[in-house]
């Protein structure tokens, strides 16, 4: 059979160190559109001990990763999401959203109320389709032609 079939249900699973390489690789394949060259460094650093991340396979490709945070501290904003993207050929094919399910629903189960996230214009419609609201939109913030939109989504609690 001449190319590839993907998945019907894709898998997600916690991140593993194992996984580093091939989430660098989905980075990669979204610059410098979502992500600046600079910002490699720092997420290369972070997939160090992401905390509660995830990725997701098909076909036994990992093609999007995504995670969570939790700062009690700053109560201004206690909770979020972190470093989160899909293959960039894959943009569109329902991925992002089945993450961002899986990322919302792992938050609620931590006891957050609200989701925060730091984007750029280019990702803050997805967000807003998603119930985000955009809170400040700095111009060129993250660096040239790359606006820092900050947005946030009331978590509702599932009672059950």
């Amino acid at each position: 059979m001449k190319g590839k079939v993907w998945e019907m249900t894709p898998l997600i699973r916690p991140f593993a160190p194992a996984d580093a390489a091939a989430c660098l690789a989905l980075f990669d394949s979204n610059m410098p559109e979502f992500f600046l060259p600079f910002e490699r460094i720092d997420f290369e650093a972070y997939l160090l001990d992401p905390g509660a991340y995830w990725v997701v396979e098909q076909q036994s490709q990992l093609v999007a990763c995504g995670g969570v945070w939790q700062d009690s501290s700053r109560p201004e904003r206690p909770a979020g999401l972190a470093w989160g993207m899909v293959r960039r050929d894959l943009h569109r094919t329902g991925l992002g959203s089945l993450l961002l399910r899986h990322r919302l629903d792992a938050l609620r189960d931590m006891g957050s109320a609200q989701c925060w996230i730091d984007t750029s214009q280019h990702s803050a419609p997805f967000f807003a389709r998603h119930g985000f609201q955009e809170i400040s939109r700095t111009p060129d913030g993250y660096g040239p032609g790359l606006d820092e939109v900050v947005m946030v989504k009331k978590l509702e609690v599932v009672s059950g």
